[in-house]
């Protein structure tokens, strides 16, 4: 889907865009792993992260502001206004590519949630509609928010944010009419069905652990200075905060469908993808399925094989690895929806912001937007760009390995907390690999 110039889809533009040699670039990040985990085995030793302990409190001034009720109700707002406008646009507007409902869909809200998340913490909680409507039904009904007509099974954890994560990917990769107005419209009031039923049934907590993005947005935000200690708003480094994420069922499930989404669309655009899939007698559509749900199940059982490949011999403790090391997955996603998506998110952001001064595609300027022109500064500088993607990838799995180990010397015994991480070791470098690989096939 092509307008002004852009590509309207995801896609990192392969070699042509990383004019580096691949063999250096993976060798360099093998290396930055193992000298990572080598160090670390050496000088960190005795866990450093503790949630109850961790973060020092934010300035007072701050936090009257964010945990005001004029501040809470001004970004649930902004939310509604967002809503609204799209609901509109993808309504009354037209079936055509220049509808800014598909960039609000599928570059502001999907990908740009990550670097907003990092920069002002869990953003999709504090402007959720799902949460804004659930609010208002229950003051209407005279009901409190927070608590349902049933309790949200301990169980289910994230395992339906999972699914839902699931649906949009597959909506985006592999649905073939997912630049069609239509099936947008109707994904988004599923969505919004899903929501207000859940929100009804199991009040806050259903968003808090099943509402795919709002799971979405406050892992990434896992990653950023803000955090809460006893509802208290402090500020702590980005791997002290992302050791406090909750263990609950379907946490890996969440973590391979992000990561595992992300490889494959890299990988449905290389050469060798492309050819299998023109060469085989077999549907693209269902090559396609098939090989999303491979990365995602693929990504899940590598990690989940690391965790579980340690000297610790209770079995119940060692199905229990997997979504205790999950967390340590975030700092990858987040580095690797970096290098793919940057300047899909800066061009196609820009020219989504564009269209949207003109919603109804009859040259009217809202917003007085749809004058400007979209920057192609990052594209223009490849080395540069280049460098940012291999940096990006190569930063989040060395976060991983440290947020890792700290895990890794606190849960596991003394004589399995170098050892037993070596597998695990493994599975980050093959996902590197992995990574880096896909930067430069596609």
């Amino acid at each position: 889907m092509a307008t002004h110039g852009i590509t309207f889809a995801h896609g990192i533009g392969g070699a042509k865009d990383l004019p580096i040699s691949p063999e250096l670039a993976i060798a360099g990040a093998t290396a930055a792993l193992v000298v990572s985990f080598t160090v670390l085995a050496v000088a960190w030793r005795n866990p450093r992260y503790d949630a109850a302990t961790s973060g020092r409190p934010a300035p007072p001034w701050l936090a009257r502001v964010v945990d005001s009720t004029w501040w809470r109700a001004s970004c649930r707002t902004v939310g509604m206004l967002l809503a609204l406008y799209t609901a509109m646009v993808a309504v009354f507007g037209k079936d055509l590519v220049i509808n800014p409902v598909f960039g609000i869909f599928y570059v502001w809200w999907w990908v740009g949630l990550v670097p907003l998340s990092l920069l002002l913490g869990p953003v999709w909680k504090a402007i959720s509609p799902g949460r804004t409507l659930n609010l208002l039904l229950a003051k209407a009904s005279g009901g409190d928010p927070e608590r349902g007509v049933f309790t949200y099974p301990e169980r289910l954890g994230h395992w339906p944010a999972a699914l839902g994560l699931f649906a949009f990917v597959w909506m985006e990769l592999v649905y073939p009419y997912s630049t069609e107005i239509g099936p947008v419209r109707l994904w988004c009031a599923a969505y919004v069905a899903v929501m207000l039923v859940g929100g009804a049934l199991f009040g806050n907590t259903f968003f808090e652990r099943a509402d795919p993005f709002e799971v979405y947005s406050t892992l990434v935000s896992r990653m950023s200075v803000w955090g809460r200690r006893d509802d208290l708003l402090v500020i702590r480094s980005p791997l002290a905060n992302l050791d406090t994420t909750p263990v609950r069922p379907g946490l890996l499930a969440v973590m391979a469908v992000l990561f595992g989404s992300t490889a494959f669309d890299s990988f449905k655009d290389s050469t060798r993808w492309v050819q299998f899939v023109q060469g085989s007698s077999t549907s693209s559509y269902l090559l396609n399925n098939l090989g999303l749900l491979t990365f995602c199940v693929g990504v899940g059982v590598v990690f989940a094989a690391g965790c579980m490949l340690t000297g610790l011999g209770d079995d119940l403790r060692r199905r229990e690895l997997p979504n205790l090391f999950a967390h340590s997955v975030v700092p990858i996603v987040v580095g690797y929806i970096f290098a793919h998506y940057l300047s899909y998110l800066v061009e196609v952001g820009q020219l989504t912001l564009i269209q949207a001064s003109d919603p109804f595609s009859d040259g009217s300027n809202w917003f007085g937007t749809a004058n400007l022109t979209v920057s192609y500064w990052l594209s223009l500088h490849p080395t540069l760009l280049a460098d940012i993607k291999v940096l990006a990838v190569v930063t989040g799995h060395v976060l991983g390995v440290v947020a890792a180990h700290d895990r890794a010397i606190r849960i596991l015994p003394k004589r399995h907390q170098l050892t037993g991480q070596l597998p695990l070791l493994f599975a980050m470098i093959a996902f590197t690999v992995g990574g880096l690989y896909l930067l430069f096939a596609a």
